[in-house]
């Protein structure tokens, strides 16, 4: 199974007054819960689900006090995550004022080289619809209809399945 990923319809950065350009853009799906994480995580192991879920717990106040004194902190196997803001500048050092001229204070995470990697080289796409507007279609095919597009069924999304047959290796196209 592949990233399911929609069109949607969206300003062209590099001709904002122009019309609007198909982007495809990653279809969110509903995160997991902790109770399925766990319990997927520790399958065919000797910890439980009780104690991970326990152990990420620990682990999360652990790192919210790190971040707070400035550390970045490194998860082995997954990556790093670290505190980064924006400031405004000042002509003259002594005019700088922490509290008016830092804000956008934010986490940052970078993944583990081996993470993305095992990602990105391995990652498939699935056409997953379209969003048009605030209203999203399941499926090109779908999408099509109610906008009255008329496509033959060799096309992108002209076929009854709306996207290649779901196989997971169809280009957006």
């Amino acid at each position: 199974m592949g990233l399911k990923c929609k069109l949607a319809a969206k300003i062209d950065l590099k001709n904002p007054d122009g019309p609007k350009k198909w982007y495809g853009v990653p279809k969110s799906e509903t995160p997991l819960d902790v109770k399925t994480l766990t319990r997927g995580a520790t399958a065919n192991s000797t910890t439980t689900p009780k104690e991970l879920e326990a152990a990420l717990e620990l682990l999360a106040n652990y790192i919210t006090g790190q971040l707070l004194q400035g550390h970045t902190v490194k998860l082995p196997g997954i990556g790093n995550l670290r505190v980064s803001f924006r400031s405004k500048g000042v002509d003259n050092v002594q005019d700088f004022n922490v509290n008016e001229h830092i804000y956008d204070p934010r986490i940052l995470f970078t993944p583990d080289k081996e993470l993305r990697s095992k990602v990105v080289d391995n990652i498939t796409f699935e056409d997953g619809g379209v969003k048009d507007g605030t209203i999203n279609y399941a499926t090109r095919a779908d999408y099509y209809k109610a906008a009255g597009i008329v496509v033959s069924p060799s096309e992108p999304g002209g076929g009854s399945t709306g996207g290649g047959g779901g196989t997971g290796e169809t280009p957006l196209g």
